[in-house]
């Protein structure tokens, strides 16, 4: 799980970050991002109603996406703020898929320096 640290949690901080950010997409997956005046990373994720009516899909898609960054946390540049939006089609799709992409749209907006 990630540490309460890294989650974008203040609603002007999503605001700031859907307003100002850059926008990536790749597939089922889309990303904002921010530069913050912070020394770590946070990170924000939207799984709405969209995706599921299944409280235990959602929140299986977002343990998934939680343990993906985790997994990548030292790779990624510091100081920025992300938000992470998924679509419908996620809930077909394997963990090692979704990490893929993550990790291609990660590269594609260098925020990791893989």
């Amino acid at each position: 799980m990630l540490p309460r640290k890294y989650k974008l949690k203040k609603d002007n901080d999503f605001k700031k970050v859907f307003n100002k950010g850059k926008y990536y997409q790749k597939d089922f997956i889309k990303i904002k991002f921010l530069k913050n005046d912070l020394e770590i990373n946070r990170f924000g994720l939207i799984i709405g109603l969209k995706i599921s009516k299944k409280a235990v899909q959602r929140n299986k898609i977002k343990r998934q996406l939680e343990e993906i960054i985790q997994s990548e946390l030292e790779q990624i540049r510091k100081g920025i703020d992300i938000i992470i939006l998924v679509q419908p089609e996620i809930i077909e799709k394997e963990y090692q898929e979704i990490k893929e992409v993550l990790i291609g749209l990660f590269k594609k907006a260098k925020i990791i320096w893989k």
